[in-house]
């Protein structure tokens, strides 16, 4: 999509934000909205030298072993 056509350059660059977050957790076959919520969850009580923990990939790693827990 054309960042021309955001409304302006703070919107096209937040838009290109939103759709960079995105399009990593489908590349690592993770549900974005799923993802998002659980770092919108998280983030308050983070750590800043710890954001690599939000990453999709460690998402997917604490999922995986939360419903591998589960009967």
């Amino acid at each position: 999509m054309p960042y021309l056509f955001m409304g302006s350059e703070g919107g096209g660059k937040s838009a290109a934000i939103a759709y960079t977050l995105i399009e990593t957790a489908k590349l690592n076959n993770i549900d974005p909205q799923a993802w998002l919520t659980w770092v919108l969850a998280q983030i308050a009580d983070h750590k800043i030298n710890r954001i690599n923990e939000l990453m999709p990939w460690c998402y997917a790693a604490k999922a995986a072993s939360q419903s591998a827990r589960q009967p």
